[in-house]
């Protein structure tokens, strides 16, 4: 099938699940809820406790929180993909879509379209909050675009792994448990909200090629959010955390845009 027929068709797909987003406000307001409430948690009972190195205040915590925040919430918004998915497969939606005559690939390039929508407008809640509760950006216009389309680029490289396993698992529920697991100790095993020099000896070299880490450190450089008495790093990842970030996004969507289309052509109702 023709390239501008795909786009047409996963335009009509990310159409589909935007009016979803819109009709069912929940998705929206709970996927907000909770990094607002990381962000409050950190800010106000955290932050106190916590030392950015050469940042003296809690003040530069809370913008030092900032980026964590963005790349945890970026990272947690690409499950919805996964969910979604997981839930059309065992209503046997997929299989609906497979009979009509669109292109295969359509169905989760739109869908991955669409959920980047729903991160960008996340990010927008999300930054209104930072800056109620002090974060500033210090750099200039371009390079905080550049800061947030890194992010978007990461979590949309994500959402397609997301969209694999949601078509493997066999409900909403176990994609769940399964993403939790694996997703949450990656943001905080990492420079997310705490610098990596307070991580242990192992901890702290995982962290740091870590690429959540890297996404992190990008934007907080991009944001101008990095005080300046806090060291250079010493680990090639953080030193180049802007291209460690886009080669990971670009392996990451090498390899899952053809196995979760693979898996997509595969999958049947349960």
């Amino acid at each position: 099938m023709a390239l501008p027929a795909v786009i047409a068709d996963a335009q009509v797909v990310a159409k589909r699940n935007i009016i979803k987003i819109k009709r069912v406000p929940d998705l929206l307001v709970f996927t907000t809820l909770s990094p607002i409430m990381f962000v409050l948690l950190f800010a106000y009972v955290f932050g106190g406790a916590i030392e950015v190195p050469g940042g003296g205040s809690s003040q530069a915590y809370r913008e030092y929180l900032m980026a964590g925040i963005f790349a945890q919430t970026v990272i947690f918004g690409a499950t919805i993909t996964g969910a979604g998915l997981a839930e059309d497969v065992k209503k046997g939606i997929i299989d609906r879509f497979r009979s009509l005559p669109m292109a295969p690939s359509a169905v989760l390039t739109g869908r991955t379209m669409s959920d980047v929508i729903n991160n960008v407008l996340v990010l927008v809640v999300m930054a209104l909050t930072g800056l109620i509760v002090g974060w500033r950006i210090r750099s200039s216009f371009l390079d905080a675009v550049a800061g947030f389309a890194l992010l978007l680029l990461f979590a949309y490289a994500i959402s397609w792994v997301m969209a694999w396993l949601g078509m493997l698992v066999p409900s909403v529920e176990v994609f769940n448990n399964a993403t939790f697991i694996v997703i949450f100790p990656l943001t905080f095993v990492a420079n997310t909200f705490v610098p990596l020099e307070s991580l242990p000896g192992p901890l702290q070299t995982f962290a740091a090629w870590n690429p959540v880490s890297s996404a992190t450190q990008a934007s907080r450089e991009l944001f101008g959010n990095i005080p300046a008495q806090v060291p250079e790093p010493t680990q090639w990842p953080l030193q180049h955390a802007g291209l460690y970030t886009v080669i990971w996004s670009v392996i990451i969507l090498a390899v899952f845009i053809p196995v979760a289309n693979a898996q997509y052509r595969r999958s049947t109702s349960r």
